[in-house]
């Protein structure tokens, strides 16, 4: 049996679950139903993040958003981030279970961590094509990273 699919990140391994569609804001989607998609954050964001303890949502349930459209914010150990939607979609419902203690986010970010439902109005990266996305990018997370150490 051949090993799931990951990115490296130093000697940390951030797994790629093949059964999703992934956007370049390092958020997953997997579909629930007819064009219906579940979101959560990718083991890469949750792993820079560290350990998330609040969440907020800036808009309601029903609500159609643009590309890059500020939708939220999280709050982890490490920083205060604003959450953008994968791409233009319907935000359909938030986890009920995440409004209550998002640190579901931490234990189980592939699973009930999930974070909205939502309907993409676009086309969405193949897990392969988000490893792509990862390996372009890491050099300069990894520069993000040390200059955010030395601070």
């Amino acid at each position: 049996m051949s090993e799931p699919l990951h990115f490296m990140m130093g000697n940390f391994k951030a797994f790629i679950p093949e059964d999703r569609l992934y956007s370049r804001r390092h958020l997953w989607l997997q579909e629930v139903s007819g064009g219906l998609y579940r979101v959560g954050l990718t083991a890469y964001s949750v792993r820079l993040l560290q350990d998330v303890y609040f969440l907020e949502w800036s808009v309601d349930p029903g609500t159609q958003v643009r590309d890059r459209q500020e939708i939220g914010e999280v709050e982890s150990s490490k920083a205060i981030s604003s959450m953008y939607p994968p791409c233009a979609g319907e935000v359909v419902r938030f986890n009920p279970q995440l409004l209550q203690d998002p640190s579901g986010i931490n234990a189980d970010n592939y699973g009930s961590g999930w974070l909205y439902e939502f309907r993409p109005a676009e086309t969405l990266l193949q897990p392969a094509e988000y490893i792509e996305v990862l390996e372009a990018g890491w050099e300069n997370t990894q520069r993000t990273i040390k200059g955010q150490m030395n601070e």
